[in-house]
């Protein structure tokens, strides 16, 4: 059977669910009691083993069934949660991970031996585990189902003690239990898939008590057409019916509601089953009682017949992007030419003119909204580093814990391919330098346990990503000295440097203050990676560390890279533009203001004294500037420095589409791109950050 047309789709919902398996196994090991975690625990192994069960992954099918059994124990209250089982279980999404990398890029799961992860997965249950806790339900043939009430009947569909007790703790708390048959058209070809999409549909709406045949002979596709589940749920009937039938080659859904509870056992036997499976009751009913926490977008979960959202290939995304950009290029052409001279040409520009106005509101509009698409939580990158956290505590033999806010925060999906690597390195660099031993913060009056946080939020045009945390600070003269030692700055040049100027050494190749080298750093890979990726991204980086009280990674990047409003600039007869995202005011000043610091020029603008970069000798333009007693200078800023840019003249804002030079043309760092103008000619784009 081809499958191979849900590949993406399977690739796409496999990342998620192992995403959730480490964020829940993270929050299940500091509160191993929290049954709602549990039963996010159970529901995302379960629907993964599905689905590689479904795409005919066997090696992933097994390791996750093995995972599954550990989680049901966890979950009917036989075995207890541990560091050495969360760090077992780790190992297991490891190696799910790897079997979803080699299948991405060739189709194959691989043969990566797993087996002492399984052994290790089993051991636990042979020791602490007691086995299931439901016995097999003999396997019938479920009758036709109606739409009416009904008392508690499982002559039919046989069901353990435990299940009956989960059905009448159910209808204590006035949940709705619903008996349904569901019927898979005949000519199906991948019947299995289509039961695993309508348990899929059902999560977060109620909980599945009970399936005939059993769920794992559903996903073997040991059953004919029909299958009939218990679900509890606080929705009506008609809801849960249309959820299963929103799943194509789905023939028809009927059932009946269980409306009276099953008679309680009073034999010894019973009630000592009931005891060992009460864990399974308990966990039924906050499931059911409250609908499932909110999911990302991506996840597809259809409510009722609507589905609100669809995955879209990036590379359909560019291409949009790709004609909104000539869409604005033909707007900017069509502004350039209504400017026509005479008397005679001012009916006609009047109403070109309006026409202009009109496509520029929609052309605007139209960006906007295809950028919105573009946009994507950062949440998609901070998920992946609570478990690396975890990693490096064990790893360093520091306590430490990790904060993060503002996973809501959007960034332009190029921008959130590219800044894991940084924050990754940030935070590594934070758990091995910057937090001390818990000798050290108890003698310094601090708390043992270190702590990290991970800030994203808006700021104008821009995004920042703040990483910091409450530990030892940069020590600037240990940098200095580490710095002579290497040979990068003579003692006098370290005797007379800033602080400022000490923490940007931390930023070159090679550089480390690591005594000896491990596989959390020392290698000098760290901080340079993070500056030239950042500066790639049109962005920069900014160092405030405090001696003995911690220090602030702040990452400054721009919403997006594609489309960007611009002040147009002139120097000569060239043109140029600057983005507006950079510029901190416009200033005319009168040439008698300029002073000298240093032999170089200034201007001393409301209390802060700012240096002058004249971009005519910095670009090389030909001519001579006409004499005035004026200057016009752009005063652009980066983090809390300031420089004022000298320019001939200014043209206005414009809305610009930023084009890439390309790697052949080899050009100054203080030119980031270009654009087309209206007239076609070509302006190149300044990046400040680079001259401040």
């Amino acid at each position: 059977m081809d499958v191979s047309q849900y590949l993406e789709i399977f690739l796409d919902e496999s990342n998620e669910h192992l995403q959730t398996l480490s964020d829940q196994l993270i929050i299940l090991e500091k509160e191993p009691d929290n049954s709602d975690t549990i039963n996010e625990i159970f529901r995302a192994a379960h629907s993964l083993k599905g689905m590689a069960g479904t795409m005919g992954y066997k090696r992933m099918q097994n390791l996750t069934h093995d995972m599954e059994n550990v989680f049901s124990e966890v979950r009917n209250g036989n075995m207890e949660v541990n560091s050495n089982l969360v760090d077992v279980l780790f190992q297991c999404l490891d190696a799910l991970e790897t079997y979803v990398d080699n299948i991405r890029e060739t189709q194959d799961e691989g043969t990566d031996d797993n087996e002492p992860i399984i052994k290790a997965l089993n051991a636990f249950i042979a020791s602490e585990g007691k086995g299931n806790a439901a016995p097999a339900a003999k396997k019938e043939e479920a009758p036709a189902a109606t739409a009416s009430a009904a008392p508690a009947d499982d002559k039919d569909m046989p069901l353990a003690d435990f299940e009956k007790n989960a059905v009448n703790e159910a209808l204590k708390k006035n949940l709705h239990v619903y008996k349904i048959k569901v019927s898979v058209d005949e000519n199906c070809i991948l019947k299995a898939a289509r039961a695993f999409l309508v348990f899929k549909n059902l999560e977060g709406h109620g909980d599945i008590i009970k399936s005939e045949p059993s769920v794992q002979d559903i996903e073997d596709e040991k059953f004919d057409f029909d299958f009939s589940i218990i679900v509890v749920t606080e929705e009506k009937y008609d809801n849960i019916i249309a959820l299963i039938k929103n799943v194509s080659e789905i023939k028809d859904a009927a059932g009946q509601e269980i409306t009276q509870p099953f008679p309680e056992e009073q034999t010894e036997e019973a009630k000592e089953e009931k005891k060992e499976t009460s864990a399974v009751s308990q966990t039924a009913k906050p499931a059911a009682a409250k609908p499932a926490a909110k999911k990302p977008a991506s996840t597809g979960k259809t409510s009722g017949s609507v589905s609100h959202t669809v995955r879209v290939d990036i590379e359909k995304l560019d291409v949009l992007m790709n004609l909104v950009s000539e869409l604005i290029i033909a707007k900017n052409g069509l502004v350039s030419a209504s400017h026509v001279e005479g008397d005679e040409a001012a009916a006609l520009n009047q109403s070109f003119t309006e026409q202009i106005e009109y496509l520029e509101r929609v052309t605007t509009n139209l960006h906007e909204s295809v950028m919105k698409v573009r946009m994507m939580p950062i949440e998609s990158v901070f998920s992946r580093f609570p478990r690396m956290i975890r990693d490096l505590n064990k790893k360093l033999g520091k306590k430490m814990e990790l904060y993060m806010s503002g996973e809501d925060t959007e960034l332009d999906r190029t921008v959130i391919d590219e800044i894991g690597d940084p924050i990754m390195h940030l935070l590594r660099n934070s758990a091995d330098h910057g937090l001390e031993s818990a000798e050290i913060r108890k003698e310094r009056g601090k708390s043992e346990v270190g702590s990290i946080f991970l800030d994203a939020f808006q700021e104008g045009n821009n995004v920042v990503i703040e990483v910091r945390d409450d530990g030892n600070g940069i020590d600037t003269e240990k940098v200095k000295a580490k710095a002579v030692e290497k040979g990068t700055i003579t003692q006098e040049q370290a005797d007379v440097m800033t602080d400022k100027e000490a923490i940007d050494l931390l930023f070159r190749p090679s550089f480390s203050t690591a005594e000896k080298v491990t596989d959390v750093s020392g290698r000098g890979v760290g901080l340079d990676v993070v500056k030239s990726k950042i500066e790639a991204l049109g962005g920069d980086v900014e160092v405030k560390t405090k001696y003995g009280e911690g220090s602030t990674f702040s990452i400054r990047l721009p919403l997006t890279l594609a489309i960007i409003q611009a002040l147009m600039v002139k120097l000569g007869d060239e043109k140029y533009a600057i983005s507006l995202g950079s510029i901190e005011t416009i200033e005319d000043i009168p040439v008698s203001d300029i002073k000298y610091v240093h032999a170089k020029e200034v201007i001393h603008l409301r209390g802060n004294v700012i240096p002058l970069i004249r971009l005519r000798d910095l670009l090389d333009v030909p001519g001579e500037p006409e004499e005035s007693e004026n200057i016009t200078v752009v005063v652009v800023r980066k983090g809390d420095k300031q420089a004022g840019l000298v320019v001939d003249s200014l043209i206005g804002q414009m809305e610009i589409v930023i084009k890439s030079l390309g790697k052949y043309i080899r050009i100054n760092k203080m030119i980031s791109g270009a654009t087309i103008l209206g007239d076609g000619s070509v302006a190149l784009i300044i990046d400040a950050n680079t001259l401040v």
